[in-house]
């Protein structure tokens, strides 16, 4: 049996004026309290209520017995998200110059929040609200993700370190910015370093390099997540380019909330659940993922996309392109020991290439979305 889901107001009201009973449907985060008006002799069977605000005469009245609702838990966040989260959202409150304001700002109230119940929360109610918000982001992860082509949605992976104005946070930039001109989704966990240079590329996509290094330039004068002035000068980019016409996709985490989440990511799907969010970030990147300089978090990464091509978990194999090639053959031979595993059968189905070249980095996506056509 499958529900279909409800998610805007527009649609609800839709549904009520057009039909007399209403089956297997799922309602996410809607108020029928807004749209009282409307209910009136309607039935609603079989129908699942997530987070919705229902008037007491409602439940009595139009609700049959196998309809299952599922009340807001009491807790700083919304356990039934119904759409992704934007830096607009995650941000509210943050004012620019005054890094102390970030500290009342949806996600820093989380972050607390979820650092005050543990990492790893006793509480039954907690545990259970911190799911229920993950399996409502990736059911807004997906809906988002319906519109584009799987072979054109890539992933770029690094270091959270990389200073901003570094010549691989250049490069990186850059990468992403000529993919997302060639109409490629790109994807990152969402944070600062590598994962920022990722989603600045694509915000200044359609401008000019000069445009992108003014940002950069800019950026630099706070290098790192660390700096007091982080968050400010990416403020500061934006208000110098309020627009873009170009999306991308972040997917960071509350476990690593002390690193801000980018705010040149147009969607966001955050997550508590660490495993759930790198694995998923890794599914969703069928056209490529391409590994940038980092340490354990992106050689652990890395070891998960193999372990996917390997088994063909998601019906095909996507290229693992390791940007950086003395980093990745000699300062972290990983490129090298993977290689060594395919090439005497122990890995199968690996896709592997390394580059020092931006354009040669886009040749290879390109490429392999060419021979899936």
């Amino acid at each position: 049996m499958t529900y279909i889901e409800v998610e805007s107001e527009e649609d609800l009201i839709g549904l009520l004026i057009s039909h007399k009973t209403l089956r297997t449907y799922a309602f996410q985060n809607l108020d029928f309290y807004k749209v009282l008006k409307f209910v009136n002799h309607q039935k609603f069977e079989d129908c699942i209520f997530l987070g919705c605000g229902i008037p007491k005469r409602m439940i009595n009245d139009n609700l049959s017995e196998n309809c299952m609702i599922f009340p807001q838990l009491n807790v700083p966040y919304n356990s039934f998200p119904n759409k992704l989260y934007t830096p607009k959202t995650l941000f509210a409150g943050y004012q620019m110059g005054k890094p102390e304001s970030y500290e009342q700002t949806p996600d820093k109230i989380i972050f607390n929040h979820y650092i005050e119940t543990g990492k790893e929360a006793d509480d039954i109610k907690e545990t259970l609200a911190r799911r229920l918000h993950d399996h409502s982001i990736t059911d807004a992860l997906y809906g988002y993700l319906a519109q584009f082509d799987e072979r054109k949605v890539v992933a770029i992976m690094g270091g959270h370190s990389l200073p901003r104005g570094d010549q691989n946070y250049i490069k990186i930039a850059k990468i992403s910015k000529k993919l997302t001109e060639m109409g490629y989704l790109m994807v990152s966990g969402g944070g600062p370093g590598a994962m920022e240079a990722t989603h600045l590329g694509a915000w200044l996509s359609g401008k000019s390099d000069k445009d992108l290094q003014i940002a950069v330039d800019i950026l630099a004068e706070a290098p790192v997540y660390d700096a007091p002035l982080w968050l400010h000068k990416a403020f500061e980019v934006l208000a110098l380019y309020p627009k873009s016409d170009y999306e991308s996709l972040g997917i960071p985490t509350w476990l690593y909330g002390h690193e801000p989440p980018t705010v040149f990511a147009t969607h966001i799907a955050k997550y508590f659940a660490n495993s759930v969010r790198e694995d998923g970030l890794l599914a969703i990147a069928k056209g490529g993922v391409i590994f940038s300089p980092g340490s354990a978090g992106t050689i652990q990464e890395i070891f998960q996309e193999a372990t996917q091509n390997h088994y063909l978990v998601y019906g095909f194999a996507s290229p693992m392109i390791f940007f950086d090639t003395a980093y990745w053959t000699t300062d972290r031979p990983v490129y090298t020991f993977i290689s060594e595993l395919a090439a005497s059968g122990k890995y199968q189905n690996m896709i592997l290439s390394t580059y020092d070249s931006i354009d040669d980095v886009v040749a290879e996506v390109q490429q392999f979305a060419q021979v899936l056509v």
